[in-house]
């Protein structure tokens, strides 16, 4: 069983429009809804990969319901922990010119109560766990340091981590050394501290944080593509000539894609072809963590792999 948990979780709602313009009416030209949060990602796409998967985090509400209701009817084990106060939801937009407007609420407040309920069942989950994965930010009221805890629990039953958050969360996180951490490339400049602009600049970061003793960094670079960082070598993969659609969930493919490749044991070659063919299979579809296999598929063909040391 992988256990996925993601603290804030939130209803996705995806618009289309022409254009927005600021402090005007605008009307959209369609809208989908479906359950978000990045953890939720992660556990779809291993669903549809037929991989064992538990989603655990916080829900309240209307859309609280919405989203574990729907999580569940695609096959995933939903364990979350109720709370007053309603679930968030997020709204994209998605204009012509394929730039996209994220609006994201804060979620609600997670109590003293709801933290050690959470952390009881969270306990419990990894008695059956091969892999826990941490994903996205954490509402207010759950404290910084959360997935530094999180990660020691886990550490203590054998069980690797992977982890992808931001900001406080995810320097906390990383002094306790999940197995695997992947920021993109802006949180790869805030734990540097300095701007990165090209792989030249990311490489040597990425290094550094490796050797902290984390086994495997990976860095999300967008159009450059995936860059790996293990204790001996590097690898950097990337797919060229994708019309992308629509790139939420791409980063949580990658971590659902590795996640698989743990499970099956492959090398690195294999499980960075994997990802970023799923990845950028996920950007060709309007509907996020929803992977066309057939696609994927073809893209692990056209996959361009260097490895280095």
């Amino acid at each position: 069983m992988i256990t996925t948990v993601t603290l804030n979780p939130a209803v996705d709602k995806t618009y289309t429009a022409k254009t927005i313009l600021p402090g005007q009416v605008n009307r959209t030209t369609s809208m989908m809804m479906m359950p978000g949060g990045k953890g939720i990602n992660v556990a779809r796409v291993l669903n549809q990969y037929g991989f064992r998967v538990r989603a655990m985090g916080f829900f309240g509400g209307y859309a609280g319901y919405f989203i574990r209701d729907s999580v569940q009817k695609q096959g995933v084990q939903c364990e979350f922990t109720m709370i007053q106060g309603e679930t968030r939801s997020n709204m994209n937009i998605m204009m012509e010119d394929h730039r996209v407007t994220e609006i994201l609420e804060p979620g609600p407040t997670v109590t003293p109560d709801n933290m050690e309920r959470f952390l009881s069942q969270y306990q419990t989950a990894l008695q059956d766990s091969s892999l826990v994965v941490l994903s996205g930010s954490i509402p207010a009221g759950v404290p910084s340091d959360i997935y530094a805890t999180l990660i020691r629990l886990a550490k203590k039953q054998n069980i690797r981590v992977l982890l992808d958050t931001s900001g406080e969360s995810l320097l906390y996180g990383l002094q306790e050394k999940p197995f695997l951490c992947k920021p993109n490339q802006n949180e790869m400049a805030y734990i540097a501290g300095k701007e990165l602009n090209t792989i030249e600049d990311i490489l040597p970061e990425a290094r550094k944080l490796q050797q902290t003793g984390i086994p495997l960094v990976l860095v999300s670079m967008g159009e450059k593509g995936l860059l790996a960082v293990e204790e001996d070598r590097y690898h950097i993969a990337k797919v060229e000539g994708i019309h992308a659609v629509n790139t939420v969930a791409c980063g949580d493919s990658v971590i659902a894609s590795f996640a698989m490749s743990l499970e099956l044991s492959e090398n690195m070659e294999q499980a960075m072809r994997r990802a970023v063919a799923i990845s950028a299979a996920n950007a060709t579809t309007m509907e996020s963590g929803q992977i066309p296999k057939e696609v994927a598929k073809d893209l692990m063909t056209r996959v361009e792999y260097e490895c280095g040391i």
